[in-house]
C-alpha cells in the first residue's frame, strides 16, 4: 500500500502557513470557532465560486474576525461601488457576531495556483472538452508561466467510459518528498452528466531557503571575506 500525505498538511509550520490563525484552551469555543470558519468557507466558496478563490485566510482576536480573500478576480468579489464586499462582510457577522474586516488580495498569474488550475480544469470538463486536451493545455500553460513542474491526474468516467479510471500527465519534476520545495496542491470536481471526475494538481514553483540554510550562507561567505 502507498503512504501518501497532504502536500500541504506536509509542509504546514515549516514552509506553509495555516488558513485558519487563531488559539483557544477551551473545548467549547474551539468547536463554535471551527464550524464558523467552515461556514464562512463554505458561503464564499458557494456565491463565489466563478470568481477564481482558492484559498481563504481566517485571523481571530478576542473581538474581531480578519477574512483574507486570494482572488484571480478582485472586481467580481469588490463588486460595483464595494456591494458584494458588504454582503461578504454582514453574512460573516452573522455567522459570528463579531466585527468583520475584509481584505482582497490579488492573485497575478492564475496559472501558478495549483487550485485555480484545478477548478479550470475541472470547468472545461463540465464543458464537454475532452479531458486530455484540457489536461496537456493546463500543463503548458503552467510550464510557460515558469513553473518547475506539474503533475494533473483526473479520476472517474473518462469520457463517458463504462469503467473509471485514472489518466495523468506531468511536466517538470514533482519532489514531493522535500520539504523545502514549494509545491501547491489543489483538487476540485467535475460534476458532468455521466458521473463525477476529480481532478487534483501539483505545482512545483521552487525551492524556499530555510532561515538557518540562509544564516549559514551568510556567515560561509563573511568566513571567505575574512580569509
Amino acid at each position: 500500500m502507498g503512504h501518501k500525505t497532504h502536500p500541504a498538511g506536509f509542509r504546514v509550520g515549516i514552509t506553509q502557513n495555516w488558513d485558519s490563525k487563531w488559539f483557544t484552551t477551551s473545548k467549547s469555543e474551539f468547536s463554535r470557532n471551527l464550524v464558523e470558519d467552515t461556514k464562512i468557507r463554505n458561503f464564499i466558496k458557494s456565491n463565489f465560486d466563478y470568481a477564481g478563490i482558492p484559498r481563504v485566510e481566517i485571523a481571530r482576536t478576542e473581538d474581531r474576525v480578519t477574512v483574507d480573500l486570494y482572488t484571480a478576480r478582485p472586481g467580481v468579489v469588490i463588486g460595483r461601488r464595494g456591494v458584494e464586499v458588504d454582503r461578504i462582510r454582514d453574512e460573516i457577522q452573522g455567522i459570528t457576531g463579531k466585527q468583520v474586516e475584509i481584505n482582497i488580495k490579488e492573485i497575478t498569474d492564475p496559472f501558478m495556483d495549483a487550485q485555480l488550475i484545478a477548478e479550470n480544469v475541472a470547468l472545461q470538463l463540465v464543458k464537454r472538452t475532452h479531458f486530455r486536451r484540457a489536461m496537456k493545455r493546463a500543463v503548458n500553460q503552467a510550464m510557460e508561466s515558469g513553473a518547475k513542474g506539474i503533475k494533473i491526474k483526473c479520476s472517474g468516467r473518462l469520457g463517458g467510459a463504462e469503467i473509471a479510471r485514472s489518466e495523468w500527465y506531468k511536466d517538470g519534476k514533482i519532489p514531493l518528498q522535500t520539504l523545502r520545495a514549494e509545491v501547491s496542491y489543489g483538487f476540485a470536481e467535475a460534476k458532468t452528466k455521466y458521473g463525477v471526475i476529480g481532478v487534483k494538481v501539483w505545482l512545483y514553483r521552487g525551492d524556499l531557503i530555510m532561515d538557518k540554510e540562509k544564516e549559514k550562507v551568510g556567515t560561509d561567505a563573511a568566513d571567505t571575506k575574512k580569509s
